[in-house]
């Protein structure tokens, strides 16, 4: 945490009154970034997300109250603003927290120019915030990988041997991610059904979420350029909740020997907010301690998690409320995002400006913190209660709603909401 940047001040208030609420995920302190359609004829737009409203950045960049090296945000993704660098970055977000401070006149006592620059939340449409050209999810939390490896493989040797060595990782799919709200589609695939010889090809039983984060490249490096696990987090924009769709039984028939493929390749949802890491600074707490000491390229000084509290609920169709299944914390990740993206590249693999890299799920210590219901329910042999009825696994119409928070000193620096709503599988040829 930087004590001199202003943008995080405690009692920093804003003329947005929304954003001054205590439970209000975006205060002054936060500021996200995301991309957005005032209206369904319009353009799409850079926005910056306080209290329950948007700041427009591209009118303010037009009528000349923010200042750009050039213009960036009349676009319909962050990218060409992430390319522009660190410095940029953080120009622009004094410049916005200037604007928006309770002490700053310029828009707050001009009522026409602060019409045309604020946009409702509720009346704008949330559109993908990033052009995603890779995209990568990591197996991070050793309390999920026990989990797992204890449900499939001997509980005494629930890890294997190189998971305490490396950020274990795949390359997923970087064209089926989505935005918030999008409709998820039960997938179709092959499954090995315990009491048959050969799989049946036939609609995904075993629907699974996985409650995740994930962080944005903003500083590429070139090929056969890797990035150290000091200067990793220099490169990473921002951060975003991630919904790792997961078909667990068209994963358990076709992971070997090469990992998952089909079971996570159908749709991976994130929240439309990218939250900075100069909004998180504050947040930043100790990683847990690593045994056996990773190799030099995986080591960092410092404290690299962030007190992050995250929490998963299903509404099923035709209820207005949502049951909470389960509560977690960023903090219990094993391998940091600096480690991860320091193994991405160490072999020489470049990055891109844009490029997704998923956390894995995160799951804590008990069982009321398992990000997912494959952990919860065991493998579905006891479905969780969720008020009135039970799931071993998602069912069509349940909407999965993923959401999390920093909690600050009368204030929270929180991404809103990831979620989906499982639709029916395609009928079958």
């Amino acid at each position: 945490m930087n004590p001199a940047d202003p943008t995080i001040a405690p009692g920093l208030k804003s003329w947005v009154e929304s954003a001054n609420a205590a439970d209000s995920h975006f205060p002054i302190q936060n500021l996200p970034y995301g991309v957005f359609k005032p209206s369904a004829d319009a353009d799409a737009r850079v926005g910056v997300a306080i209290g329950d409203q948007i700041l427009d950045l591209a009118r303010l960049e037009q009528t000349g109250l923010l200042r750009t090296p050039r213009p960036l945000f009349a676009a319909g993704s962050l990218n060409a603003f992430m390319a522009a660098g660190r410095d940029t970055w953080r120009s622009v977000r004094g410049q916005v927290s200037t604007l928006l401070a309770a002490d700053t006149a310029t828009l707050r006592d001009d009522a026409a120019a602060r019409a045309r620059a604020l946009v409702p939340q509720a009346g704008a449409t949330l559109l993908l915030p990033v052009e995603i050209p890779g995209y990568t999810d990591f197996y991070s939390s050793k309390e999920h990988a026990t989990n797992v490896g204890a449900l499939f493989r001997d509980p005494k040797n629930a890890l294997l041997p190189n998971w305490l060595e490396i950020p274990i990782g795949y390359n997923g799919r970087a064209s089926s991610v989505v935005v918030s709200g999008t409709p998820v589609r039960r997938p179709n695939g092959q499954i090995k059904l315990p009491d048959q010889e050969r799989p049946v090809f036939s609609p995904c039983l075993k629907l699974d979420f996985e409650l995740e984060t994930g962080f944005f490249v903003g500083v590429p490096n070139g090929m056969a350029e890797p990035v150290s696990s000091d200067e990793a987090e220099s490169r990473i924009f921002g951060m975003v909740l991630l919904n790792d769709w997961s078909a667990r039984d068209i994963q358990a028939w076709e992971y070997v020997p090469l990992g998952p493929f089909n079971a996570k390749g159908f749709a991976t949802t994130i929240s439309p907010w990218v939250v900075t890491m100069d909004a998180l600074a504050p947040f930043r707490t100790r990683q847990p301690r690593q045994e056996p000491e990773p190799l030099p390229y995986l080591r960092h000084d410092g404290q690299h998690a962030f007190d992050i509290h995250l929490e998963v609920s299903l509404r099923p169709q035709g209820r207005e409320q949502a049951a909470t299944l389960a509560a977690t914390n960023f903090k219990y990740m094993y391998w940091t995002m600096a480690q991860q993206l320091a193994h991405h590249t160490v072999s020489g693999c470049n990055t891109r400006v844009g490029d997704l890299m998923g956390s894995g799920t995160i799951s804590g210590p008990d069982a009321g913190s398992y990000g997912s219901l494959l952990e919860l329910t065991v493998n579905g042999k006891h479905p969780v209660d969720i008020g009135g009825a039970t799931r071993a696994f998602i069912e069509d119409g349940d909407e999965v709603i993923l959401t999390g928070w920093c909690q600050g000193d009368g204030y929270r620096v929180g991404f809103g909401s990831c979620a989906g709503t499982i639709l029916p599988a395609l009928p079958q040829a």
